[in-house]
Formats: C-alpha cells, structure tokens, sequence
C-alpha cells in the first residue's frame, strides 16, 4: 500500500510517477522497497489517469463535529442525499489502478 501512496504523493506534487521516484519516496519513509513490487505499479498505473482514478474512487469522508451541527441547521427541502455506490463499482474502480 505504501507503494500506492507513494504514487499518488508524487502526482500531488506534479512529479514523475517512475521507478525511482517511488523508490525514494518509500524509502523516505522507513519502508523497505520490493523492487519487483515498484515495477509492477509502475507498469500498471502505464496507461492509468490518476486524476479520473481518485475521482471515480469511493471515498469515506468523516464529517467534522461543526459541519454536522450546520447541516442540522439546514432546511429539509435543501438537503441533498446521495446514493452510495455499490461495492461491485468502488472495486471497479480501485482494480483500474493496478491494471
């Protein structure tokens, strides 16, 4: 998973998402880099968007203590209450990741 991390850590900043870049972004870490595990990532995030990636991943979200006593707040009529995604789609999009 820290390999993930790295990868995406890397995107953020505008940097190359490459062999090396992860490697050293793991290593800065105080992990062992799995050199096999690098090259694998990195062949499969090949033909990946990341951008599309995060935004079609399912993401929990906490709310903050302050958010929840707004939204109580708020008018029924102007809530707006999503459907959650099924799981079948949320591994549909986390499996695009590795290809």
């Amino acid at each position: 998973m820290e390999y993930v991390y790295a990868a995406l850590l890397l995107h953020k900043l505008d940097k190359e998402v490459n062999e090396a870049n992860i490697s050293s972004v793991v290593k800065a870490s105080g992990a062992d880099v799995n050199e096999a595990q690098v090259k694998a990532l990195v062949a499969a995030l090949a033909d990946v968007n990341i951008d599309e990636a995060v935004k079609a991943a399912p993401v929990a979200v906490a709310a903050a203590p302050a958010a929840a006593g707004a939204a109580a707040d708020a008018p029924a009529a102007e809530e707006k209450k999503e459907e959650p995604k099924n799981e079948e789609a949320a591994m549909e999009g986390l499996s695009s990741l590795f290809g």
